[in-house]
């Protein structure tokens, strides 16, 4: 089984290359470095689903 865990992202690192973009990731008060090359989209803020260090899709928000 595997297992995908929602997070917000907190900050960015740019790159030249789009692949090596990385952002710290805030799991309930724990950071974590990830990958953001799978949603270029992701902003500060949002709330990303990451496994082993790759950030999966950006969740939408909740109305």
């Amino acid at each position: 089984m595997c297992l995908a865990v929602a997070g917000e992202l907190v900050s960015i690192r740019e790159h030249a290359d789009p692949l090596w973009r990385m952002g710290d990731v805030c799991f309930g008060g724990v950071l974590r470095q990830v990958s953001l090359a799978c949603v270029p989209e992701a902003r500060i803020g949002d709330q990303l689903l990451v496994h082993v260090g790759v950030a999966l899709t950006v969740l939408e928000p909740e109305p």
